[in-house]
């Protein structure tokens, strides 16, 4: 039976307005006995992450566990984040305090269906916050086991499932209940809830898709960075909005590059899911693996050379290098999400960064080289909302994640993130 949206959002907002009145020592103790249930059952979690979108069983229990070290660092540093400050002013007293907001509305995404959640999750409610959430279709497991393990004895609901179609969001936007929108998928449904939060004036925070360059200088230990390489297109089977996806090589190194990175692929074939060892899935949906496909095929027929894969069984897409690419090319300027690297060359430092900003993306970038001092002094020149130098673009707790351009607006995550959803509000004593 299909439960009414408004009597969901009801429930999370009386459970606000009590939730608001407790301390953050309390807060922080909430959230330990919700990593004390994650990691009790990670092993559960991680093969329902698996049923839901065939996830590698080893993987999913790291997405599992990459969860509990989100939480550790909020409860380590959460009430010092969440402290207003002094300032300096004519009267007896000014400074300000970070109040919670009300009900928070997350629209959450399959390719990390836990970790995903958590990041928006734990913060919004260690703010003083609730959150409904509305997540992606084809992971119901994992959606409802998100919210039993947000259940602890003791404590309000703070945590509650939208299960509704994607059509539907725009209407619960619209209620009063809702204060805010964070939203983690593609562009056209950030852009929609963009359009219906600043219809009703409500804050957003837009992760959204990325075509991150992964650009090697001719000076590097090549063995080191092709290793890099390789897991940073075929992490998550690709799936992943932060996945190196443009290879940007030096081109005195990049036929020998291309060569040891196909090699050091071989290891990504397919097999048992449930099996510790293997290391890519299949892709989450075989309509994804088309769309891959199509973009593949395009760029083929504009001059693309495939070295190494190519073929796909439904939603098999086997691991795929393509190279002679140009930066007109689908597979360039789309976000290629899924086992596909494509290669280009480039001669000097100034042409990678100008094929890099090349983009309607802007969410990180990754650049090697042996002489860091001069990478540092080209940070200013990427148009992305992260540069990692000599690594390839992950997600830590600890720093701000989020990017540019059409990769989103805000950020998740380290005191940008807990501060996404809170009423900065200013005091004043004379």
């Amino acid at each position: 039976m299909k439960i009414d949206p408004e009597v969901i959002l009801e429930k999370a907002n009386n459970a606000f307005e009590k939730w608001k009145l407790v301390d953050v020592k309390m807060r922080v103790f909430y959230l330990q006995k919700v990593r004390e249930k994650l990691w009790q059952n990670k092993e559960h979690y991680g093969k329902l992450i698996t049923d839901d979108m065939y996830k590698p069983i080893a993987q999913s229990i790291a997405e599992v566990e990459k969860c509990t070290t989100l939480i550790d660092y909020y409860i380590q540093n959460g009430e010092t984040l969440l402290q207003g400050r002094a300032i300096e002013t004519k009267w007896t007293a000014t400074y300000t305090v970070n109040d919670p907001m009300g009900v928070i509305l997350g629209v959450m995404p399959w390719n990390f269906p836990f970790w995903q959640v958590f990041r928006f999750a734990i913060p919004t409610i260690l703010a003083g916050n609730t959150v409904v959430v509305k997540h992606a279709s084809n992971v119901p497991l994992s959606a409802k086991a998100l919210e039993d393990c947000f259940l602890i004895d003791g404590f309000e609901q703070l945590y509650y499932n939208l299960f509704l179609p994607g059509s539907e969001i725009e209407k619960v936007i619209e209620s009063d209940i809702i204060r805010g929108v964070s939203l983690t998928g593609s562009e056209p449904a950030g852009s929609a809830v963009a359009k219906k939060a600043g219809e009703f004036i409500k804050p957003v925070v837009l992760e959204l898709g990325g075509s991150n360059a992964f650009i090697v200088l001719e000076d590097v230990n090549l063995d080191e960075v092709v290793k890099i390489a390789v897991n940073a297109r075929f992490q998550n089977t690709g799936q992943s909005c932060i996945a190196g996806k443009r290879f940007l090589i030096h081109n005195n190194i990049k036929d020998v590059f291309i060569k040891k990175f196909i090699e050091q692929m071989q290891v990504f074939t397919k097999g048992d899911l449930y099996n510790p060892v293997t290391k890519i899935g299949l892709m989450a949906r075989e309509d994804l693996a088309e769309e891959l496909e199509n973009l593949m095929n395009k760029s083929i027929e504009m001059g693309a050379k495939i070295l190494a894969g190519g073929k796909r069984d439904k939603a098999w897409f086997e691991p795929t290098v393509l190279a002679d690419i140009t930066s007109q090319m689908p597979v360039f300027r789309e976000e290629t999400f899924g086992p596909l690297a494509v290669f280009m060359g480039f001669d000097t430092v100034e042409e990678a960064i100008s094929l890099s900003n090349d983009s309607r993306f802007g969410l990180g970038v990754s650049i090697f080289g042996k002489e860091v001092e001069d990478l540092k002094k080209m940070i200013h020149l990427f148009d992305d909302g992260a540069v990692f130098i000599n690594e390839m673009v992950i997600s830590d707790p600890r720093v701000p994640f989020g990017g540019n351009k059409f990769s989103g607006i805000g950020r998740e995550m380290a005191l940008e993130g807990i501060l996404s959803f809170v009423n900065k509000k200013t005091i004043v004593i004379k």
